[in-house]
């Protein structure tokens, strides 16, 4: 019965001048109710990762490495989180806005640059500084106040 109002209604032939892309989308578009689940999940992952890299921190020996990996997998996972909220182009657009496409390339960067001196070059010092680094910046791509006052600490330090 739908085929049958869609052809009458002349809507077969829109659907015929789609893109492929466009076909993909409209496929994999997800309801409100299952965005927020996803947000909610994703972000209590996240959360829960951060927190128990804090918690093996103090294990001997393999304390810091647990809880670099897990921290930085945790920032990932919140990251991510509001993409299902916004959808994944959204999110992207608007990392790479101009006022936040440095925090964000930054913010990219340190999450990398983390894993590579905790695994590569066994330097955890610069691997906690990563850490660090990795929190201001994702907290400057999504909060003005928080980018102002970097802003501000950055010019006394260098004044």
């Amino acid at each position: 019965m739908d085929k049958l109002k869609s052809v009458l209604s002349g809507e077969e032939a829109r659907r015929d001048d789609r893109t492929i892309l466009e076909t993909v989308n409209e496929a994999s578009t997800l309801g409100w109710a299952t965005r927020v689940k996803g947000f909610v999940a994703c972000f209590v992952l996240g959360a829960a990762c951060t927190i128990l890299g804090v918690c093996v921190l103090f294990v001997p020996r393999i304390g810091l490495t647990l809880f670099i990996v897990f921290y930085t997998f945790g920032n990932i996972c919140t990251l991510c989180s509001t993409m299902f909220l916004m959808g994944p182009m959204k999110q992207l657009k608007r990392m790479c806005d101009k006022t936040r496409a440095l925090a964000t390339t930054i913010m990219i960067t340190c999450l990398v640059l983390t894993l590579c001196a905790a695994f590569w070059w066994k330097n955890f010092g610069l691997a906690l500084l990563f850490c660090i680094l990795q929190l201001v910046f994702m907290s400057d791509s999504y909060q003005l106040c928080s980018r102002e006052a970097i802003l501000k600490m950055v010019s006394l330090c260098l004044k």
